[in-house]
């Protein structure tokens, strides 16, 4: 049973107005294979609905709504990719498939408030898109990062450098030392990253390369591959590990 708040997201996430495509695929991936195996189809069914999503937003530029079809399809791609996992996990979550005192959110702000490292008094905060998260107390305990990307390109950087900050961080090492840094919160959180690699990049040894520095790496299309885990792990592997 999900609570009130998740009732709530779940309906929001139903609502956003580029989500209707999606919604109708993803309660069919979850009708055909079931709560987990759906995660594995990510990819395909994005693609699938792209078109119905273009139509929707030029749809929307006639009415005056937006004005820039272009910048409104870039922010689509981005926001779709995360309202399909956060929905994909409640429903989950719904039916059972995941621990009733795991969360998920994607209002990640003020995790990154608490999470950060501080590198000579500088505040750096993770990049994330996701967090599942278990409570004491009303008060995060146990949680999991995981940052989205739907390339690989420019910011998937990002995460690993982060990632590699806290392994610094938590560690005793000159490096530490060097840059005064430190790591406020007295728990690490586990950090991952996702992708439904729509370019075919993870044939590239570089980017192959990054998932190591990861906790878990996930992909959300139906391959197999000896670097990187499949999504359709995701509900095992936060029930297992938070």
């Amino acid at each position: 049973m999900l609570n009130q708040d998740e009732r709530k997201t779940v309906k929001e996430i139903e609502s956003k107005y580029y989500m209707p495509p999606l919604i109708t695929r993803l309660n069919n991936l979850i009708e055909t294979y079931g709560y987990k195996d759906a995660f594995r189809y990510l990819h395909p069914i994005i693609r699938d609905a792209q078109n119905e999503v273009i139509e929707i937003i030029e749809e929307r530029k006639k009415q005056g709504i937006i004005k820039d079809v272009s910048q409104a399809s870039k922010t689509v791609v981005g926001a779709v990719f995360s309202n399909c996992i956060e929905y994909l996990f409640l429903k989950a979550k719904e039916a059972g498939e995941v621990r009733a005192d795991i969360y998920v959110t994607s209002k990640v702000k003020k995790f990154g408030d608490i999470i950060s490292i501080i590198v000579d008094g500088e505040s750096q905060k993770p990049d994330m898109d996701l967090v599942f998260y278990t409570l004491e107390d009303e008060i995060p305990k146990n949680m999991m990062i995981i940052s989205l990307k739907t390339s690989l390109r420019e910011r998937a950087g990002q995460t690993y450098k982060w990632k590699l900050l806290l392994e610094i961080a938590t560690t005793e090492n000159p490096i530490k030392d060097k840059y005064n840094i430190v790591y406020p919160l007295n728990k690490t959180p586990l950090v991952c990253f996702a992708t439904v690699n729509f370019y075919n990049e993870i044939n590239n040894p570089q980017h192959r390369g990054m998932f190591k520095f990861f906790d878990k790496s996930f992909i959300g299309k139906p391959i197999d591959a000896n670097f990187i885990d499949n999504l359709s792990t995701l509900i095992d592997y936060v029930n297992e590990e938070l």
